[in-house]
């Protein structure tokens, strides 16, 4: 896969279509509960946000890679990229929120041209977890981006990378041909200037997406088996492993839909639901900021233009305690958030 789903005039990219898929068929012949019946029969409708704790902010679709999960429909052709007007709309709330974690994400949040600045403005905010969504690859794509280890480490920055596999095969048929032996090169780079180090205050985590149309197995066990490979193979160390469910949109529903997967799919996440990670699913602690400033209650949510059932909805007339007081916006997608141990961007969550 060369260019994205909208380069390609694709018409999964339409999000009305991806939201008239997930809201038809066998949810609406009832041969499957829609998301809102299931959690009706729990008491857990209307799902609503606790403590805001994580303002996740999209600094924009470009990325340097083309990955064939990605729900973002990221890529070199979209142009989609936060102004500086934005950013310094987005820095007024980091200096306010009561929330302890700030987490830039993309596309690859490198490519943007004040990306440095707006680290150092936000570091300087002094957030208790600061992350950084890192593609790993783009520390190797181009000389201006070799030093990024060390931007890193002066910041303090936590730094939570994609990686499908510890084997070459499997990662670059995800992530593209030499997508592998880049991201062991950036791991290697970050390792050497203290990243996920025993002992080390600095961050280093990975995200690892299933491959297929199948759910993530034991997140500790995966854990495990990723250390004992990187290290044995590469002596890659780092902290945490999130095993995060691919959720139904965007690209990974073309492919659904492409391998005649999508039914199939659905069925395996509902059968898996659990009623415990509903209570704890990232929305109800996360708001998530789009590249041009639009508040969404998560970051899929944002990709299928879902933006918050607030009078607030836009990063330029912020207000923490009316965002609070909403009803969280949930369809199937939300499925994948729930199934077994849970899903979010920070991993299981029951």
């Amino acid at each position: 896969m060369k260019k994205s789903l909208k380069a390609r005039n694709n018409d999964i990219a339409n999000t009305s279509r991806q939201m008239e898929i997930l809201s038809n068929g066998i949810f609406a012949n009832g041969e499957l509960p829609t998301f809102a019946a299931k959690i009706k029969e729990t008491n857990q409708f209307p799902l609503r946000p606790k403590k805001l704790e994580i303002l996740q902010i999209n600094l924009g679709y470009m990325c340097n890679q083309v990955c064939a999960h990605c729900h973002v429909d990221a890529g070199p052709d979209r142009k989609e990229i936060m102004t500086l007007e934005t950013m310094n709309q987005c820095l007024e709330v980091i200096k306010n929120t009561g929330a302890h974690t700030l987490d830039l994400t993309g596309g690859a949040p490198e490519m943007n041209p004040n990306f440095r600045w707006f680290v150092e403005e936000a570091a300087k905010a002094g957030i208790k977890d600061f992350i950084v969504r890192s593609n790993l690859t783009i520390i190797r794509a181009n000389k201006k981006y070799y030093d990024l280890p060390e931007f890193f480490k002066k910041h303090n920055v936590h730094v939570v990378s994609s990686m499908p596999h510890w084997t070459r095969g499997k990662t670059d048929k995800q992530r593209g041909d030499g997508v592998f032996d880049k991201s062991i090169k950036a791991l290697q780079e970050l390792n050497a200037v203290g990243y996920g180090l025993e002992g080390s205050s600095l961050k280093l985590d990975l995200v690892y997406n299933p491959s297929g149309a199948f759910l993530p197995g034991d997140q500790m066990a995966l854990e495990n088996d990723f250390k004992k490979a990187l290290n044995a193979d590469f002596g890659i160390d780092f902290h945490s492993l999130f095993a995060i469910t691919n959720l139904p949109i965007s690209r990974f529903l073309d492919y659904l839909i492409a391998s005649e997967n999508y039914e199939d799919y659905m069925f395996s996440l509902i059968e898996a639901y659990n009623p415990t990670a509903v209570a704890n699913v990232m929305c109800t602690n996360t708001l998530s900021v789009s590249w041009d400033g639009w508040l969404y209650d998560c970051d899929f949510n944002q990709m299928l233009n879902l933006k918050v059932a607030s009078t607030v909805k836009h990063i330029s007339e912020y207000n923490e305690e009316v965002l609070l007081n909403r009803n969280i916006i949930i369809n199937q997608h939300c499925y994948g958030c729930t199934a077994g141990a849970g899903s979010s961007c920070q991993g299981v969550v029951a």
